[in-house]
């Protein structure tokens, strides 16, 4: 089995990544929305939009 980032031979405890490193971008590309997955319910594409503009009007304060 390949890592599905880089290519090379996976290793027992990075399991189906290579290393570490591999693991950590693949949680990234969740984390940042790069991966998604699809519904075809047509409520969640509003909570999405409803969530967006509340976060538009009230930007989080930096610690």
């Amino acid at each position: 089995m390949s890592c599905p980032i880089c290519g090379k031979k996976t290793q027992i405890e990075f399991r189906p990544f290579c290393c570490k490193r591999c693991a950590d971008r693949d949680l990234a590309r969740w984390f940042n929305g790069s991966y998604a997955v699809p519904s075809v319910d047509a409520d969640d594409a509003d909570d999405i939009e409803n969530a967006m503009e509340e976060a538009a009007r009230n930007p989080a304060k930096p610690h």
